[in-house]
């Protein structure tokens, strides 16, 4: 059995409908509480929000949801970070990165970053995304955690203080003898950490095959997918038929920003209304939600809705400046998860929510414990069906993937 703890919401819910449309039963918990009572399954997933908290409190959740994955009976413990290795030099990778290599006795451990089809690769441990090196990209302008090292053996190694040294593309390419005598070699000169090119599918493949005798290791979604598929051989699913979706009115939440968000939002503005809430309102948040609510009450029906905390540029940098970046996006979190609360209160049934914080946080909103997620389709993953504690349809999406109209198309594909 495969415990997986990944670093955000929608993440976890990424890599969980690529692993079910393998045919491997993969639940996703989003309240470890839940794993004294999970159900035995090859692999299962549990979402948290440790990327962008500090770094103490990051490592204490994985050591407990360790504990309890241990307790359910998993041989095996990876940490599910993001394509593009979001990170700060305080961390959160390379501080869990220590915390599993000495819970299990891992050295060296492999990490590796990348998600190929989505334009996220590592090439000679340099990182790109969308064919630019990272650092050049629009991963740069991260409010949080901008992205401006491509190296990922120097970004890592700011942040442990345990040796960091790299396989590349190379030795993966040459087939599994030569790719185990490279990683030999690293642990004989004394290596701890060893980064693992993902320049296409077959570098993920190879990695995950090197990990799979491994008690635990750390990677981001190609990595991830692939160690669940080694581990868990030829185990199918047995689970019961997944449930339908959710029958009722439909809204789109949009709490990520930049470009991607904003051309996501303007395609579905054609069509439908779209409330933006101003983070620079100084009225007090329930106010703030109380209005929106207003707004959307008469606009709930057989159209969809939309409401959102994005916005241009030099208004998201002076809502930074007024409130300091993290308390500008946590406060952009609690207004989107209080109006979604409010929103399932008045009938919404079929959500599609962009960012994995904003996600978060409406999934804690809403009270959802565990969901099934949907193998993938023509629009990837990230759909899922809640039972509990209402029967809704849930999209939540990474705020940086998606074709343009992908909310359109992602809320009508949640039709019963």
């Amino acid at each position: 059995m495969l415990g997986i703890v990944a670093d955000d919401f929608t993440g976890g819910l990424m890599i969980a409908g690529y692993i079910e449309g393998a045919g491997i039963a993969c639940p996703v918990v989003f309240d470890k509480g839940e794993l004294a009572s999970i159900e035995p399954s090859p692999v299962v997933v549990v979402a948290t929000r440790t990327r962008l908290i500090p770094a103490a409190e990051a490592v204490a959740e994985v050591e407990d949801i360790a504990e309890r994955l241990d307790a359910a009976g998993c041989d095996r413990v990876a940490y599910k970070v993001c394509a593009s290795f979001d990170s700060t030099d305080d961390g959160n990778i390379g501080p869990v990165a220590d915390l599993l290599a000495r819970r299990y006795a891992q050295s060296p451990m492999l990490l590796s970053a990348g998600f190929p089809r989505f334009g996220a690769t590592v090439h000679q441990g340099y990182l790109f995304y969308r064919n630019r090196l990272v650092s050049e990209s629009i991963k740069r302008f991260d409010p949080l955690t901008p992205m401006t090292d491509p190296d990922l053996v120097r970004v890592l190694s700011r942040q442990t203080q345990a040796k960091v040294g790299l396989l590349p593309h190379a030795a993966l390419h040459a087939g599994i003898d030569a790719a185990q005598a490279g990683l030999d070699a690293l642990a004989h000169d004394g290596v701890d950490y060893v980064m693992v090119d993902c320049s296409d599918d077959s570098d993920a493949e190879m990695g995950a095959r090197l990990a799979s005798v491994m008690r635990t290791t750390i990677g981001s979604d190609a990595h991830i997918i692939a160690f669940a598929k080694a581990v868990s051989g030829n185990a199918q699913a047995n689970a019961a038929p997944l449930p339908p979706h959710a029958t009722g009115p439909a809204a789109a939440i949009v709490g990520s920003v930049g470009p991607v968000a904003m051309a996501q939002l303007a395609v579905f503005a054609q069509s439908h209304p779209v409330l933006t809430i101003d983070l620079l309102d100084e009225r007090p948040e329930e106010a703030i939600v109380a209005e929106a609510l207003g707004w959307a009450s008469s606009h709930i029906g057989d159209q969809p809705l939309g409401i959102t905390t994005a916005a241009a540029t030099e208004t998201v940098e002076q809502a930074q400046k007024t409130h300091g970046a993290l308390n500008a996006a946590r406060k952009a979190e609690r207004l989107l998860a209080a109006v979604a609360r409010g929103l399932v209160d008045r009938g919404v049934r079929r959500l599609a929510v962009a960012g994995g914080e904003t996600s978060g946080s409406v999934v804690e909103a809403l009270g959802v414990r565990r969901v099934r997620a949907m193998p993938e389709s023509e629009l990837g993953t990230g759909f899922c069906v809640v039972d509990a504690p209402q029967h809704l349809s849930l999209y939540l999406k990474p705020g940086k993937l998606g074709a343009d109209d992908i909310l359109l198309r992602a809320i009508e594909a949640m039709r019963a």
